[in-house]
């Protein structure tokens, strides 16, 4: 029997996947109804997208957690996998992501570079086009609605191209955990065996 020092994030993988997915639904539903407010401002339509934008805030709040703390324990593992690899620090892989402007461009490199330190199946084409597609939707989603609500608020064009890179974004980002969750999984599952109990 054999068992490792070390396991494979995959509760905090799935946990971080079904809260994305779930942010990304409610995400829908809160712009819907902002959109709704800002074309027919009533009592209840200020109500409806209070509340939806605090459900969401609350399922986006878990979501970063998770996947945060997910990421954290993935880039310990990546560590532990490939000691001569440079791997980002543990307040660096979370702190990019809190820095305005650093964190347009510097955690997808640390995505990257947890990446290609879990494994050495790491496909350097397939897998870094999967966390690039990921970003490009990130970012553009933010850009989108940032300037959407400067240049044409309440445009329902602009609503659902958001909305549609959100949930693209959301996508994207589950199967980026799943692959470094796999291919950690993988690793450790084959190279940190501990002797069998008598």
């Amino acid at each position: 029997m054999t068992s490792t020092a070390r396991k494979a994030p995959w509760i905090l993988a799935r946990s971080a996947q079904a809260a994305i997915a779930v942010a990304a639904v409610v995400d829908v539903f809160r712009a819907a109804a902002v959109r709704d407010h800002y074309l027919r401002p009533t009592d209840a339509s200020l109500h409806t997208s209070g509340f939806i934008f605090m459900i969401f805030l609350y399922v986006m709040t878990l979501a970063i957690v998770l996947f945060l703390v997910w990421l954290a324990r993935s880039r310990s593992n990546a560590q532990t996998l490939s000691p001569e690899t440079l791997v980002p620090s543990r307040g660096w892989t979370i702190g990019a992501w809190l820095i305005p402007v650093v964190n347009l461009y510097v955690p997808r490199r640390l995505v990257l570079d947890i990446g290609r330190a879990s494994s050495a199946s790491w496909e350097q084409k397939r897998d870094t086009t999967l966390v690039n597609l990921w970003w490009v939707a990130w970012i553009t989603h933010a850009v989108v609605l940032v300037v959407g609500g400067r240049v044409a608020p309440g445009s329902m064009a602009l609503l659902v191209v958001a909305e549609a890179l959100m949930i693209v974004a959301g996508v994207l980002m589950g199967l980026v955990i799943e692959r470094i969750t796999a291919l950690q999984s993988a690793e450790l599952g084959a190279t940190v065996p501990v002797a069998p109990l008598a």
